[in-house]
């Protein structure tokens, strides 16, 4: 197949070619965090209340998990065909993601067989307590029964969004996510389905956003899919699992750090004046405010990695390095914004989720620890996304090794370890102090990592150079 179609990823202007891509993959991974947001909203502001919250809000580390292997296979096999289009050998890319779409469907049953005999432990594990493990297990049990169909949708739209389509892979997402939102309160209130409404207003949605994207892949354009493809060829996988693979360590390390953060906030809620039920119930809502702002500025790196995948493919340093600045100032902008909000308003995202029930927790004290958490725990926000957007970056350049390294040293070597120390000297108030100062410690090693990898671009650049000039020559 021609490559010719996507060779104005290496001639338009940079600033046109980010409207045209991240605008409908901010959108699309917005709505994909609508899934688990709506859910709350609805949930929170029903009878179900603060426990309701704390039950989805245990269940939320399970989705990332599923996540963390779709966008492992999904975005490695987007960022190789990327490349492969600015090489000009499309033809290679086809058996790539025929065997990603059949191993995401595998793993996904793996999964339930594994989850769903351990689902009261694991639950328990990620902070469950007496009050609310009912709810999660009323949860959990449909949310897990649809996995394949949850994973194979998050794979593709990776996919639809690297073959230069990312307003169908918006359409497939948003039309999910409409489904969820028109369904969550008649399931909830009108139908008096609780918990159990609000899962299968979800899984409906994402069987609607499943649905439409099968239909893409009948009409790809850089690419065509035979039933040859879906027989597994792990030789062919191969490069695409590597690229994919700080996709993969940055999700479960977000499973990690809500397992510790959740394990120690019920420990030391415990013993202060919130109990165990508002601090886990908060962190959950944070998770899901967190994850709209993670999603706006991954949105702009990912809509971004077609036409990195391509430059980096045809060997356009200059224009790739232009592009990262181009990325790094609308995430810090974005984020400032952000910060603003949860340092002047934090009552007014936490009563988005609902009021809670004075006879379940004490709300004086809810709207207490909110404040806190919103104004430390998101204190340097702006640094935890130029963290995230760069390990992307490094990711779509084809630097898996970078990308690892920024995703694990804010979570796993700075983060965890401080979670655990401080609040022995701090109580609960370490747990939430833990967050700024890693971020703090992170986004130094993150620079570093940028340096480095500029410099290899240039070197990269100049032995191209050299090798062009020794062969006009010859």
């Amino acid at each position: 197949m021609e490559n010719t179609q996507n060779d104005f990823l290496g001639k338009a202007k940079i600033g046109k070619l980010m409207l045209k891509f991240c605008i409908p993959c901010i959108l699309s991974l917005l709505v994909s965090a609508l899934y688990n947001i709506v859910d709350q909203i609805f949930v929170g502001n029903s009878e179900l209340s603060v426990l309701g919250n704390a039950a989805t809000g245990v269940v939320f580390p399970i989705f990332i998990i599923a996540q963390a292997f779709a966008w492992w296979i999904g975005d490695g096999c987007a960022a190789y065909l990327n490349i492969c289009q600015g090489r000009g050998e499309t033809e290679k890319s086809h058996k790539a993601v025929g065997t990603g779409l059949s191993l995401t469907v595998l793993i996904s049953v793996i999964l339930i067989a594994v989850f769903f005999p351990l689902k009261r432990q694991l639950l328990t594990t990620f902070g469950a307590s007496p009050e609310s493990i009912g709810y999660a297990i009323e949860y959990f049990n449909i949310i897990l029964a649809f996995f394949p169909v949850y994973m194979a949708m998050n794979m593709m739209n990776a996919v639809v969004r690297a073959d230069g389509a990312p307003g169908w892979s918006m359409a497939s997402m948003l039309s999910g996510a409409v489904v969820n939102i028109a369904l969550d309160p008649a399931f909830i209130y009108g139908c008096k389905w609780g918990m159990a409404g609000a899962a299968w207003a979800t899984v409906i949605g994402q069987c609607v956003s499943f649905i439409i994207s099968v239909i893409y892949f009948f009409r790809t354009k850089t690419f065509r899919l035979k039933l040859s493809s879906f027989i597994p060829d792990f030789k062919a996988v191969a490069p695409a699992i590597k690229l994919g693979i700080s996709s993969f360590i940055t999700q479960i390390t977000i499973v990690i750090i809500s397992l510790v953060c959740n394990i120690m906030l019920a420990k030391y809620g415990a013993t202060s004046a919130y109990g165990v039920n508002i601090p886990i119930a908060l962190i959950a809502v944070e998770n899901k405010v967190f994850t709209v702002v993670v999603n706006v500025i991954v949105g702009i790196v990912l809509g971004c990695q077609p036409i990195i995948g391509y430059n980096m493919g045809a060997r356009n340093f200059s224009r790739i390095k232009k592009l990262y600045f181009y990325i790094l100032s609308s995430t810090v902008i974005i984020c400032l914004l952000f910060t603003v909000l949860f340092e002047a308003a934090p009552n007014a995202v936490v009563a988005i989720f609902g009021n809670p029930d004075p006879e379940q927790v004490d709300p004086q004290r809810y709207w207490e620890f909110g404040r806190k958490l919103f104004r430390i725990f998101l204190m340097f926000v702006t640094f935890t996304c130029v963290i995230k957007m760069s390990s992307i970056f490094f990711q779509a350049l084809g630097k898996p090794v970078f990308a690892i390294i920024a995703s694990l040293v804010r979570d796993l070597v700075c983060f965890v370890p401080l979670v655990c120390t401080l609040p022995i000297a701090m109580g609960i108030d370490g747990c939430l102090w833990a967050a700024p100062i890693a971020d703090g410690i992170a986004i130094l090693v993150t620079a570093a990592l940028t340096i480095l990898c500029f410099k290899d671009l240039n070197k990269t650049a100049k032995n191209v150079v050299d090798a062009d000039i020794c062969a006009d020559e010859q």
